[in-house]
């Protein structure tokens, strides 16, 4: 049991142990479907609050043979499946927070050897023997334990996209950092290494060029959820539920932070609803996430018909946008289409992958976003 490598269950269990907990382990008996297949790189991106570390705690602590958390799972959803032994604790686990690494690597580009000396240091420490004394890469040493004990890895990456929304990241150290991530998880030899590979952040996978490496993971976002939308926040449902049971004016929460429609659910963000329950006020929680000041400069980016097309949204309106041409970072924004899909993965706007259309999707982004307009410039 390391820090990085086969990690204990501790993490998952401090969201155990909060007030307010709504049981997501289903998803993990989908994720069970793809272990040691082509489908088994899924990369889940959704915004800030909506429960992406919680996510990768929970598959560390289901997943990783350095704990034991039979009794954690065995009383929600995942213990009822039928394969709910079968996968639990049985793998090694390498678990990475790049946000983490990159507030202690010292700079960003410092964050890719820091993760591999890391890494290493670990795997030496557990498979003695197995590793040559100059052995620099994660993915040769994954592959040489691989080799000597038959044994593959699931990687779980949270924040997988810091290096690339970081505006202070040169474009070789985000051109890097790609290229580890290909040589982790992209080619035959990761295949013979790697059970599974879950990344998750705000941004999908980038698309052209070096990043086209990465073209082998399934996407579930906020533009197209697939069936992890029930997932990716708290379902009406569940939001019903809670309020009944604290006492609070379901209508009223709906009308401030629903407003996220996947896949046929009404989706809430986790974050919001937590805090209206346990403290009965309502208002904005969003500016506390961190994204205001990044979107203020967004919105006031000079691409035609932008501002004209959130203040149509902030009136009650939905916008088509087209969503293919983003690239999948916070630098290569050519039209307003790319500024607006950034804001639905921001989760700043909601999207209905139906009609194609962009909206506000509740009053808690209402009041974020008109305070955001009235601070750019005329």
């Amino acid at each position: 049991m390391g820090r990085f490598v086969n990690p204990d269950n501790s993490a998952f269990q401090v969201t155990l142990n909060s007030e307010i907990y709504v049981d997501k382990t289903g998803l993990i008996d989908n994720i069970n479907k793809v272990l040691n297949t082509m489908q088994g790189y899924i990369c889940n991106s959704r915004p800030r609050r909506f429960g992406k570390s919680v996510t990768a705690n929970m598959l560390a602590a289901y997943y990783s043979k350095g704990c034991d958390s039979e009794e954690m799972f065995s009383n929600l959803e995942i213990g009822k499946k039928e394969g709910f032994k079968k996968h639990l604790n049985k793998y090694n686990v390498i678990q990475l927070d790049i946000q983490w690494f990159m507030s202690n690597a010292g700079s960003t580009d410092s964050v890719v050897p820091y993760v591999t000396q890391s890494i290493i240091t670990e795997l030496m420490e557990i498979y003695p023997g197995h590793l040559l004394a100059d052995t620099t890469t994660l993915p040769e040493a994954l592959s040489r334990i691989k080799e000597a004990t038959g044994q593959k890895f699931i990687v779980i990456i949270d924040e997988w996209d810091a290096l690339i929304r970081d505006e202070a990241t040169s474009q070789k150290v985000q051109a890097g950092y790609i290229n580890f991530l290909r040589g982790m998880f992209k080619g035959t030899e990761p295949i013979k290494y790697i059970q599974l590979a879950y990344l998750t952040g705000i941004l999908p996978v980038k698309k052209k060029k070096t990043q086209s490496a990465l073209n082998n993971f399934d996407e579930f976002t906020m533009i197209d959820p697939k069936i992890f939308a029930k997932y990716t926040g708290f379902t009406e449902e569940e939001v019903y539920r809670l309020c009944n049971q604290y006492r609070c004016n379901f209508n009223e929460v709906k009308r401030w932070y629903d407003g996220y429609f996947l896949e046929g659910f009404h989706v809430y963000n986790p974050e919001a609803v937590i805090k209206v329950l346990r403290w009965n006020q309502f208002q904005s929680y969003w500016s506390l996430t961190g994204t205001y000041e990044a979107i203020v400069p967004l919105v006031n980016m000079d691409f035609d018909g932008l501002k004209t097309a959130i203040i149509e949204m902030l009136s009650g309106s939905s916008v088509k946008i087209n969503t293919k041409s983003f690239q999948n970072d916070t630098i290569s924004f050519a039209n307003k289409d790319d500024v607006l899909t950034y804001l639905v993965h921001l989760g700043y706007l909601g999207y209905d992958q139906y009609q194609k259309t962009a909206f506000v999707p509740n009053e808690e982004i209402r009041q974020e976003l008109t305070a955001a307009v009235g601070s750019t410039s005329p």
